[in-house]
């Protein structure tokens, strides 16, 4: 991994949260980790340092049911603000559905970079740091 990168962990599961944290923390995959327990709180953020990308996550890793704002919300509001993010976002939806209806609806977003069944593997997330090197 050459360079640093910020994660952002969108998900309502604390045993989730912990988990992938430790992992990303142990791998050494992550400077940073943010973590949100909903999509509005998430939003908040971003909204809030929408002209400073040193404070933007380069990956996100969404949640779709959560409380207050989902894991689909949270992708419209996105698209809303997505032209005054200063920076390129990997969006990957990552949740315990196997509902062929939230896959193909993800598939709509061009947004999602892809769909990730939990639990989350290490390689998995290795996959997704290297995705990001390979885009730099």
């Amino acid at each position: 991994m050459n360079k640093p990168y910020k994660i952002c962990i969108i998900d309502d599961d604390e045993i989730y949260k912990f988990t992938v944290t430790s992992t990303l923390m142990i791998k050494k995959l992550a400077r940073e980790i943010l973590e949100f327990s909903d999509g509005e709180e998430a939003l908040g953020f971003m909204t809030a340092n929408l002209s400073n990308h040193t404070q933007l996550p380069d990956v996100i890793l969404l949640d779709i049911n959560m409380p207050i704002m989902d894991g689909f919300q949270f992708i419209e509001e996105y698209i809303k603000i997505k032209p005054s993010v200063s920076k390129k976002i990997a969006i990957y939806m990552v949740s315990s559905s196997l509902d062929p209806i939230d896959l193909d609806k993800a598939k709509t977003y061009n947004e999602i970079s892809d769909y990730i069944v939990k639990p989350i593997k290490p390689t998995e997330l290795f996959e997704i740091v290297n995705r990001l090197e390979m885009a730099s």
